[in-house]
């Protein structure tokens, strides 16, 4: 299964593809999108654009996408929320469940501690996907989140599978 991961941001977003068989994990690409445009309206109708390109170029089975933590700056909690509804809705136009997860839950699952750094972070991802280069933190924090999926669709393959029997 091709799993992309989605860290969104208006100014940053971060992509990462992961290909799950089982418990093994390869790296497949991962980049950054860095929405153009003056406006907000035209910043996202950029970020969908290149999201879409991503999805189109490399052809995942499903997605993941960070889900959105609030901060004291209400107005750019919100602007976070508009360029997060843009990473869920290229995925779903293109046929694809996606999943939500949390950051610390995503953390928690790649690095084993729910509030570990960025450093943390890219040295654990770099572990686990061998040759894998993230260009930037958001990209880096885009494969966790691909990990994260791939984890939870693992385990609750399994979980499905013990109830069956």
């Amino acid at each position: 299964m091709r799993i992309l991961g989605i860290d969104p941001g208006l100014r940053a977003c971060g992509w990462g593809v992961v290909d799950s068989d089982g418990s093994r994990l390869r790296y497949v690409a991962s980049g950054t999108c860095r929405p153009a445009g003056a406006d907000l309206a035209e910043r996202l109708l950029s970020l969908h654009g290149d999201l879409g390109a991503v999805v189109a170029a490399y052809g995942p089975d499903a997605a993941a996408v960070e889900q959105t933590f609030v901060n004291a700056n209400g107005q750019g909690t919100l602007k976070l929320g508009q360029a997060r509804g843009v990473a869920m809705l290229v995925p779903a136009q293109a046929g694809l469940a996606v999943g939500e997860y949390a950051p610390n839950a995503v953390k928690k699952s790649v690095v084993g501690v729910g509030h570990a750094d960025k450093a943390q972070v890219q040295h654990m991802v770099r572990m686990q996907l061998p040759g894998c280069v993230p260009d930037s933190d958001d990209a880096a924090d885009a494969l966790a989140i691909a990990l994260c999926h791939a984890f939870h669709l693992q385990s609750s393959g399994r979980l499905a599978a013990a109830m069956r029997a």
